[in-house]
This record gives structure tokens, C-alpha cells and sequence, in this order.
């Protein structure tokens, strides 16, 4: 059964590779039915804008499964208690975590295809 992990495991950027939550996602990964989704880098960082700190993360995640990864903006941004990102900011940060068009392809249109069962 495929099971899709939200918010990238929520680990936090600031302890690097060495973070629990990134290592237990990437453990996940290896066995073959887990997903990740690449989503909420805005929160999940320490830094701020443009959220620089997340990029590691995902693409530790890409790197470890690149046919299990989805993406997504978390729009509407139901609980956020500030002001909430521009969507358009968060687009180009999944550009900075997926610089291949191949590979943006495959986590927009193939991957999430293949997960949810419909034609890519």
C-alpha cells in the first residue's frame, strides 16, 4: 500500500543530514512504498525567504526516490498565522529543488499520475 508522507517529514533544516526526521524519510523512501510530498518548505525553514535552507532536504528526498516525490504549495494555506506566501514564490522554489525539466515532469505530471492512478 503507498503511503504519502506530508510537509517533507517536517525535518528541520537547521540540523542538516544529521536531522531525525530527514533520516527516518529517508529510511522510508528505501523500502519502496512511501512517498514524499515536497511541500510546506516555506514553514519548514529557519531562514526565510527564499527559503534556501529547505533545498538540501529536497533533493536529498529527490535523490533517494526521484519516482516518489510529489509537489505541491499546500495552497489555500489553511493555518497560517501570518500572511501567507506568494504561490508563485513557492513555483519557483520547487524550481530550485528540481532544476531538470525531466525531473520537474516526473514529480508534477508522472509521478503523482502513478500514485493516484490517473493517466500522466
Amino acid at each position: 500500500m503507498p503511503v504519502l508522507v506530508d510537509h517533507m517529514a517536517r525535518p528541520d533544516p537547521a540540523r542538516g543530514k544529521d536531522d531525525p526526521n530527514l533520516q527516518k524519510m529517508l529510511e522510508l523512501l528505501s523500502r519502496g512504498n512511501f512517498w514524499v510530498m515536497l511541500s510546506l518548505g516555506e514553514k519548514t525553514s529557519k531562514a526565510g525567504p527564499p527559503w534556501d535552507d529547505v533545498i538540501p532536504i529536497a533533493r536529498a528526498y529527490i535523490e533517494a526516490a526521484p519516482d516518489r516525490c510529489v509537489w505541491a504549495s499546500d495552497w489555500p494555506h489553511p493555518v497560517s498565522v501570518v500572511q501567507p506566501p506568494n504561490d508563485a514564490d513557492l513555483l519557483e522554489l520547487f524550481y530550485r529543488y528540481a532544476p531538470d525539466a525531466e525531473e520537474r515532469h516526473r514529480i508534477l505530471v508522472n509521478n503523482p499520475a502513478r500514485l493516484f492512478g490517473f493517466e500522466a
